[in-house]
């Protein structure tokens, strides 16, 4: 309508496309996968069986990784927290979900603990 030389606004096209039912064509929703559940690797045992108590700090320790979408790119996050506590006693950042990521957060986790061996 602009190239015709006729000034609209955002709302005027709304009305319009409405009125005509046109509507936007919008592109599913991305969705990160970060888990490839089809391997042939064998599953970790369920230690815990959903009991999420701890008899002393540094027994049970958790972890788990996220992604944080920045301007930049996302950034992932590795955090290992102490059950008894619920302190986060490790984490590292990166730009990428490799190894390093993970064994960086439970090396900070073991030396700032300091856990005593079974």
């Amino acid at each position: 309508m602009r190239t015709q030389g006729r000034g609209v606004s955002r709302g005027r096209i709304e009305l319009l496309m409405r009125r005509h039912g046109i509507r936007a064509i919008t592109a599913p929703p991305r969705r990160v996968r970060t888990t490839d559940s089809r391997h042939a690797l064998p599953i970790a045992a369920n230690l815990l069986a959903r009991d999420f108590t701890a008899a002393a700090p540094n027994r049970i320790w958790l972890a788990d990784i996220t992604y944080i979408p920045t301007a930049e790119g996302c950034l992932h996050l590795a955090a290992v927290m102490d059950l008894f506590s619920r302190r986060i006693v490790g984490w590292a950042m990166q730009d990428h979900m490799r190894v390093k990521l993970v064994s960086s957060a439970l090396t900070i986790a073991v030396r700032q603990q300091r856990p005593a061996p079974d």
